[in-house]
């Protein structure tokens, strides 16, 4: 079982067992994300399941004002256009900045905004929805990039964090992509409770893919998720997971979701 789930995740040497980064190697935050970025090929035309997956999850969360956090080239969130009276997005790498202003430079309801937490968020006007679709785990002051969301959200309003979940499940490729952790509910609740904010939803997801990855990279030692092989996990095991997962709530899983409410008063 092992042995196949490996093949569908990705493939390569054996890495030493990485460490976790500390303090010591520096303020850690969302990393570049251009076209070649690692991260990329986990959501790109190789997994359009596992896109809509995401979308799923997250639609009945938003509202009518949103910003994301970690645009990257704006392809999750200009899903949410056409339901939206104002969407901001953002991201902290010159090259995604640049091709988020290139795509929306005809469209005066979309403001792009250069941002790398924790910072004061300049914006146009407060929102109703944060979404933050794997970011939060790349930055190592999680509670104050989370109050200083907190300060451009709308009272009774709500911040969507989905982040990979477990740290057994934390290997090389996070180590590559930058990750400082991986979350469990607890540890998530616990930021966001610090951060001031209410959890909502607090949940594991994914719990095929948590296995999956747990087989190749924990055991199998992968570093790298092959696009190829990503396809084929795409297009088996993701909808197996939604099926197992609209009948039961799965005690683990590859990825964390919380959606938090800020306070009205």
């Amino acid at each position: 079982m092992s042995g196949t789930l490996l093949k569908l995740l990705g493939s390569g040497p054996e890495p030493q067992r990485p460490s976790v980064p500390t303090a010591g190697d520096g303020e850690l935050v969302q990393p570049a994300a251009g076209e070649g970025a690692l991260e990329n090929h986990l959501g790109g035309d190789e997994a359009r399941n596992y896109r809509k997956y995401e979308y799923d999850m997250v639609a009945p969360h938003v509202g009518r004002s949103l910003l994301e956090i970690g645009s990257g080239l704006g392809h999750f969130s200009e899903q949410f256009a056409g339901r939206l009276d104002y969407l901001a997005v953002s991201d902290n790498d010159p090259y995604c900045v640049g091709e988020l202003r290139k795509r929306y430079a005809d469209n005066d309801d979309v403001e792009v905004i250069d941002l790398e937490l924790p910072a004061e968020v300049d914006i146009r006007q407060k929102v109703d929805t944060v979404v933050m679709m794997n970011v939060l785990e790349h930055i190592k002051d999680d509670v104050q990039a989370l109050r200083d969301l907190a300060a451009v959200t709308l009272p009774g309003g709500r911040i969507v964090i989905w982040v990979p979940g477990y740290m057994q499940l934390y290997g090389e490729f996070d180590r590559k992509v930058g990750h400082v952790t991986r979350y469990t509910p607890a540890t998530l609740g616990a930021s966001v409770r610090a951060a001031g904010l209410e959890p909502e939803l607090l949940k594991p997801i994914n719990f095929l893919g948590g296995i999956a990855w747990w087989a190749a990279v924990r055991r199998g030692g992968a570093g790298y998720p092959d696009p190829r092989l990503v396809k084929i996990y795409d297009r088996t095991v993701i909808p197996v997971t939604r099926t197992i997962e609209r009948l039961v709530r799965p005690p683990f899983g590859q990825t964390v979701l919380c959606v938090a409410r800020v306070p009205k008063g």
